[in-house]
């Protein structure tokens, strides 16, 4: 095991390059489908937040089911996250008003039949980008009207009526990742806030409690940034209290050296602990794995919670 220092911020923390455990290994395939995919994407001038994060189910997702994960506002995040391989810094002014229409061609061209669309964060605009992403579900359903929507959103700051806006467009999903534990937040998540996150969850919850909102609300976290397994226990408890439904937990995965350390290797016994105490608590389903993201087999969250639910 090898170690140096990386910046973070301001920070220097050591970068431990350990060799990744058998479960996290894949094999890496290229068809013909995942090409096309890439071709699409590349062809409609789209970003992805499968090739902009480094998702290591890219693969899987573009080529065997032909699926991607859209992210709208650009290439560039006005934050800086310790754990997050999208590019920071000033984003171009305003926002690119054919997007959304471009996002709906390739949701048609593909077939998806759940499109999940995120962004990067836009805190140079007063509402955050919510109006964008209302742009863009109304571009997808209209070119798509058997289509279920999941809008995967940043926290906007806590703007006023941003929330509002994206869930006038009734998504049959409204999720925001709490990423972390809290303790975590000043490396991980550095301009971001877990009271915020957990409070835009619960506002979403209470839209939809009040039959104001007929979709169905979820949140994501990683697990191996040097959290404890108490302090995950909380956190999915801190969560379900906020009226969040859907839950994943994944292996953080370091993108490159400059980002945060993988500090453990979590097994997957550890991981199944935490979907059985999350399903205990009352989520309706929880996807929890070395390898799960929170957009990987999304659908599946949908139809399983449906199925469970009758």
């Amino acid at each position: 095991m090898s170690e140096s220092l990386v910046q973070i911020g301001r920070n220097e923390v050591p970068s431990q390059r350990q060799p990744r455990p058998e479960w996290l290994r894949i094999q890496l395939k290229t068809p013909r489908k995942y090409h096309d995919v890439r071709r699409l994407v590349q062809d409609l001038q789209l970003n992805t937040v499968c090739e902009e994060a480094r998702c290591p189910n890219i693969y899987e997702c573009w080529g065997e089911h032909g699926t991607a994960t859209f992210m709208i506002l650009g290439d560039v995040c006005t934050r800086s996250c310790g754990f997050c391989s999208v590019t920071t810094g000033r984003p171009s002014p305003g926002v690119d008003l054919d997007e959304p229409r471009r996002v709906a061609e390739a949701v048609h061209a593909m077939g998806i039949r759940h499109a999940v669309v995120t962004s990067v964060d836009r805190d140079d605009l007063d509402d955050g980008g919510a109006h964008h992403f209302a742009a863009t579900t109304e571009a997808i359903r209209r070119l798509n009207d058997e289509t279920a929507i999941e809008l995967l959103t940043p926290d906007f700051r806590g703007v006023d009526d941003a929330l509002e806006t994206v869930l006038a467009g009734t998504p049959e999903v409204f999720s925001h990742n709490v990423e972390t534990v809290p303790r975590m937040y000043r490396s991980a998540r550095p301009g971001s806030s877990y009271r915020r996150s957990l409070d835009l969850l619960a506002e979403a919850a209470r839209w939809r409690d009040a039959g104001d909102y007929p979709g169905r609300v979820k949140t994501g976290i990683m697990v191996g940034l040097g959290e404890d397994p108490a302090e995950v226990k909380q956190t999915i408890a801190d969560i379900r209290a906020s009226g969040v439904e859907i839950l994943t937990i994944g292996q953080y995965l370091q993108p490159t050296s400059r980002h945060l350390p993988v500090e453990r290797w979590v097994h997957p016994d550890e991981f199944a602990s935490y979907r059985d105490l999350a399903l205990g608590l009352g989520f309706s389903h929880c996807e929890s794995g070395p390898l799960v993201r929170s957009s990987y087999h999304a659908h599946e969250h949908v139809d399983r919670v449906a199925a469970e639910t009758g």
